[in-house]
């Protein structure tokens, strides 16, 4: 797609929907790009307005209704970081008005919500970014021509993992947390939908198979510690039409958190990625172990300049098309389940559930792309899915 270049040097109008939460890294970022000339904070969209004590300055104008925000303002960018099933439509309302977009992940709670919104984009003819991060870390292209120059064989799986720790009071910060649907409508806010994401689509970008019709199958192993709807330790493996295998596995219910990563798995090696800190292990055959790091490069920063000289957008809807089909297969699974009383327990004054030996489950998941139900964990053999690749990619 061509974009409508903005003037050079000029900065870009920006209005934020959702400066609370995440949304504060969002507020900070802008301030960071403003401070460069790149963009100007033009608007905030919230549904209770920010004091400036709360901003931590002088506010821009502010309103609850993002269309007439947009409007009224002259906004060139919106930055949307709303609750996940708001995201189809504050995109589409923002497109109508040329107005180019930074979309917060998961771009959409179901794969048809996520197709209205990038058909509706599309057809406006205006920029998006999905906001995966770690997909703005100059490690993934590195990788991927590592991967294919041979660096460590041929590639036998690519796994992931992530274990983090979240208090029972992350499941209360908003009504939509932990929900699988509220008030009949898509949320799907998973481990891996969610939190975790990150992990399950940097594999995919390492396994080049980024769009929807790169999935030829999906299994999902989903279950819950906590008193949520949703998935809180899960496990996903990806069956890709070029015939790897990509498989994640996340929970919010470890012994000790510990930084995420993805792992290429080759015949004479393997490639460690640590995602949150591009920072990459490279270990193959007749080598010492090399470690490198790597920039990254802002999203928000390269949607800014995609618009100014045409700089390729890094993460754009079509390239989120197999994650979104990740989405779909947790979605139409079975309702998670409940973990046994005797699999997790709580930790005395952190107000938090732990399932012991989990931590060593998801290593072991990420290193021999096995599922939970794979490794011998009794309490996921019921919760083992599988859906053959019949999820429409339109």
């Amino acid at each position: 797609m061509s974009a409508p270049r903005t003037m050079t040097g000029t900065p870009l109008p920006v209005v934020l929907a959702g400066a609370r939460g995440h949304g504060r890294r969002h507020v900070d970022n802008i301030r960071r790009l403003a401070a460069k000339g790149l963009v100007r904070l033009a608007g905030i969209c919230e549904l209770t307005p920010l004091t400036e004590d709360e901003f931590g300055g002088e506010l821009p104008e502010q309103s609850t209704d993002l269309g007439a925000l947009l409007d009224s303002t002259g906004a060139r960018a919106a930055v949307i970081c709303t609750p996940i099933p708001t995201h189809t439509a504050l995109a589409l309302t923002a497109a109508e008005r040329g107005v180019h977009l930074l979309l917060e992940k998961p771009p959409a709670p179901s794969y048809a919500a996520f197709r209205r919104m990038a058909d509706g984009v599309a057809a406006a003819g205006v920029a998006c970014q999905i906001g995966f991060q770690s997909l703005g870390s100059h490690a993934v292209p590195a990788i991927r021509a590592l991967i294919a120059e041979g660096a460590v064989g041929r590639v036998r799986g690519i796994g992931g993992a992530g274990a983090w720790v979240r208090p029972e009071a992350y499941f209360r910060r908003a009504p939509w947390a932990g929900r699988r649907r509220l008030d009949g409508v898509d949320v799907v806010d998973g481990a891996l939908t969610n939190p975790l994401a990150h992990a399950v689509a940097t594999a995919l970008a390492l396994a080049g198979s980024t769009r929807a019709e790169d999935v030829a199958g999906i299994e999902t192993e989903l279950l819950r510690a906590n008193d949520i709807e949703s998935d809180d330790t899960s496990c996903v493996r990806v069956t890709t039409v070029q015939g790897g295998s990509v498989t994640v596995a996340a929970t919010l219910c470890a012994e000790r958190a510990d930084e995420p990563y993805v792992v290429v798995h080759g015949t004479s090696g393997r490639i460690t990625f640590w995602y949150k800190q591009d920072r990459v292990l490279l270990q193959r055959a007749d080598h010492g172990p090399e470690e490198l790091r790597f920039d990254r490069t802002d999203l928000l920063e390269n949607l800014v300049a995609h618009l100014q000289d045409g700089t390729e957008l890094l993460v754009t809807p079509d390239d989120t098309g197999a994650f979104m089909q990740v989405v779909e297969a947790i979605r139409t699974a079975p309702d998670p389940e409940p973990l046994p009383d005797d699999a997790w327990r709580r930790v005395p004054g952190e107000d938090r559930r732990v399932v012991p030996g989990i931590d060593a489950l998801v290593a072991a998941a990420a290193d021999r792309l096995c599922l939970y139900s794979e490794l011998g964990a009794p309490w996921a053999r019921s919760a083992h899915h599988h859906l053959p690749e019949e999820v429409s990619t339109r």
